[in-house]
């Protein structure tokens, strides 16, 4: 099958005039060759060239997990990524008598290797095509907003399924630059995912969340999958005759790593960032929809923990996602901090008042650009009145028995359309993927912990003026004018004891069930989702509304600020989407404040320094024992006497770059990106090149972990080490 890549002549001729600032930039494929002045003189020693062919090496080698990344290091599937990308397939297989998070795992040969958690995949990019014409085609300037989001969602979803010519692909329709251009993405999907090796999360997570986004830090984050598929090579799921899937391109291991200023570069889907969001945006965010997301997460982080003991077999259910709860709260927190102490707000209200003064100086441009920029402004400030009614409603998925019965039914609505016509997310390609959600709910659902989970944001969403909530969820849950807790905990406790729905097989039974099956049900969160789905399905119309006018708004502006960038010389690069990109930059500490130094690298005596034998700061004791043996092995480096743990490097990173691999000058393996520094974590948002900091576990001590700490010598040999 012929392999192409293209990109958009805009976006090429956007990057010629400009230099790079500092490392800033997560840059398409498809820009390298633009570049090529700037990644050469930093220390590539490939041809740029060479790394816009998704299919040769070494992109190749780079996959996705659907939310971390991660890379093939040898010919038989064998996957590295972060131990914090697998924590769900580890929860998945764990129990209290055999808790995997706590001593580890490591599979002495293929028949050991365990299943991942239900709907993990492994997504191998294979072609990316500019679509703009083919999405932006059969749209008028009469058409009102949702007119226009049906007509974009129906041009997309004939585009995928033109390029999912079975079922071995998966295609999306990812849109850049507030939707100036669409690009199509063709990635093959490896459904049979399987855990290889894990460290316990003593060292997996040394540190736990009081190290999340600080330096030092001394954290073994690295984890194996290996890609299986059936006989005949393709794509298939779970079964006992599967073979290793053999990928065209896997990384070389570099073990002696990496020194001070050496070139590093990272590979992978970084998530999203918003750097060309308004000033206005930037303002409600960081002043009113952080605080209420970091309210939210703290309040759900202490019902979890308030109703599943440390060692419970809820609280092993729980784990992913009190991890993912605590790792976001810190996250938002530091953001806001970072945002109250710098000087952001400051230059994106610079950067707006210059943008209008740029476009106003000129009649042209304020024709082509002035009535869109301030259309936006009003679609912006329209939506922001009900932001926090819409978060609570998110949030309420949280509880499993609402998110499945409001998934469930929906299902059963769009099941009555023919499946062109269906929602995205329920056409007949998305039900493996639902039945798989459905499945994961056994491994993650506790129902006095659901319970309280449901409670706590019930309660904060009864605190709404009346105005804002909906009358289906008011009537339903008896919260109206007049509200009593006492009421509302009684009626839950009536609803968890009734539904069936937290039972496997009737879950899945649903399944394909019409929707007259659905109205005449008895169980109570099928009648919620019955109940509430008009109001719902309003909301949905209403976003879609304003979604449409976005997609006419938001493109004039994001092709304004192209256009004024232009005139300053600054470089133009695309907000991260999942899709993926290169970030490039050395290795190299910093000055986080006058008087302290932060040195590039940490070693195993820091793991000592922090030792308490309390989570979690309890590194095993066999690991200790080597540190105090000095037992090095060939993972030493000479420069620092010790095994190198972690590393800062100053690459351009976001969620999502988790687990890429970090490679050197010639692209071979030298580490693993799992976190960034608090100072620079507002670079969702802005790009500060004195702070900017990605922090990364050294290859010498993922392989010394392995060798010494838990014989895994087989999966050393395997990986294709450099002599």
């Amino acid at each position: 099958m012929k392999k192409y890549f293209t990109y958009p002549i805009l976006i090429f001729f956007l990057v010629l005039p400009f230099c790079t600032v500092a490392n800033e930039g997560m840059w398409q494929p498809g820009q390298l060759p633009q570049i090529k002045s700037q990644l050469s003189e930093a220390g590539l020693e490939l041809n740029p060239d060479a790394l816009t062919n998704l299919t040769d090496f070494p992109m190749g080698a780079i996959v996705s997990l659907g939310g971390c990344s991660a890379s093939f290091v040898s010919d038989q599937g064998l996957v590295i990524t972060n131990h914090h990308c697998v924590v769900r397939s580890i929860q998945h297989n764990s129990t209290t008598d055999n808790n995997l998070l706590e001593q580890g795992f490591v599979a002495k040969n293929h028949s050991e290797e365990l299943p991942a958690a239900p709907g993990s995949k492994i997504l191998v990019t294979e072609s990316v095509i500019d679509v703009t014409d083919q999405v932006l085609t059969n749209l008028s300037s009469e058409m009102d907003g949702q007119a226009r989001y049906e007509q974009i969602e129906s041009n997309t979803k004939n585009l995928i399924q033109n390029c999912e010519s079975n079922e071995s692909f998966r295609c999306s329709v990812v849109k850049f630059h507030g939707g100036l251009s669409y690009f199509l993405f063709k990635q093959l999907h490896i459904r049979d995912v399987r855990l290889v090796h894990v460290p316990s999360k003593s060292v997996g997570k040394y540190g736990g969340d009081i190290d999340n986004w600080m330096w030092p830090r001394h954290t073994g984050d690295y984890a194996f999958y290996r890609a299986y598929v059936g006989p005949d090579g393709k794509p298939a799921d779970y079964h006992e005759d599967n073979q290793p899937y053999q990928p065209s391109h896997h990384l070389k291991t570099n073990p002696n790593g990496v020194k001070e200023n050496d070139y590093i570069m990272l590979m992978g889907y970084p998530g999203l960032t918003n750097r060309y969001r308004t000033a206005s945006e930037i303002k409600h965010t960081f002043n009113h929809i952080y605080p209420l997301t970091i309210d939210l997460m703290g309040s759900l982080v202490s019902v979890i923990e308030a109703n599943s003991a440390p060692d419970s077999e809820a609280r092993v259910k729980y784990q992913s996602l009190l991890a993912g709860l605590l790792n976001y709260e810190k996250n938002r927190k530091l953001m806001v901090d970072s945002y109250q102490k710098g000087t952001t707000q400051q230059r994106k209200d610079a950067l707006d008042r210059n943008l209008r003064e740029w476009v106003a100086a000129d009649p042209k441009r304020h024709s082509e650009f002035g009535a869109s920029i301030d259309h936006l402004d009003q679609l912006i400030k329209q939506h922001q009145t009900m932001d926090v009614r819409d978060i609570l409603l998110r949030y309420m998925t949280f509880s499993s028995m609402i998110d499945s019965a409001i998934e469930l039914h929906r299902l059963a609505v769009e099941s009555t359309k023919p499946d062109e016509q269906r929602e995205m997310g329920f056409q007949e390609r998305d039900l493996r993927d639902i039945k798989q959600r459905m499945l994961r709910i056994s491994g993650e659902y506790d129902s006095h912990v659901d319970q309280a989970i449901l409670m706590v944001l019930l309660e904060r969403y009864a605190e709404l003026p009346e105005a804002q909530r909906l009358p289906s969820i008011d009537g339903f849950f008896g919260i109206e004018k007049v509200y009593s807790a006492k009421d509302l905990s009684k009626k839950l406790q009536k609803m968890y004891e009734k539904t069936k729905l937290h039972d496997e097989d009737i879950r899945l039974g649903w399944i394909g069930k019409t929707l007259s099956d659905f109205e005449s049900s008895k169980d109570p969160f099928i009648q919620f989702a019955v109940q509430s789905f008009a109001d719902r399905i309003k909301l949905e119309n209403q976003e879609k509304e304003r979604t449409g006018l976005l997609s006419v708004a938001r493109p004039v502006y994001m092709k304004a600020i192209i256009a004024y960038n232009e005139s300053q010389g600054q470089a133009i690069y695309a907000d991260a989407n999942g899709t993926l990109r290169l970030t490039y930059g050395h290795v190299t500490g910093y000055q986080p404040k006058d008087g302290l130094i932060a040195q590039p690298f940490t070693t195993l005596q820091g793991v000592l320094e922090k030792y308490t034998g309390v989570w979690p700061f309890n590194a095993p004791q066999s690991l200790l024992d080597l540190i105090e043996n000095q037992t090095y092995g060939d993972y030493v480096a000479e420069e620092i006497q010790s095994v190198p743990v972690n590393f800062l490097g100053n690459l351009d990173i976001t969620g999502g770059n988790s687990g890429s691999a970090t490679l050197n000058s010639k692209a071979e393996l030298v580490g693993l990106v799992f976190d960034g520094v608090s100072e620079s974590i507002i670079g969702n948002w802005d790009y500060d090149a004195e702070f900017n900091r990605s922090i990364h576990v050294d290859i010498r001590y993922i392989l010394w972990v392995m060798k010494y700490l838990y014989q895994a010598e087989h999966l050393i040999k395997e990986m294709d080490l450099i002599n």
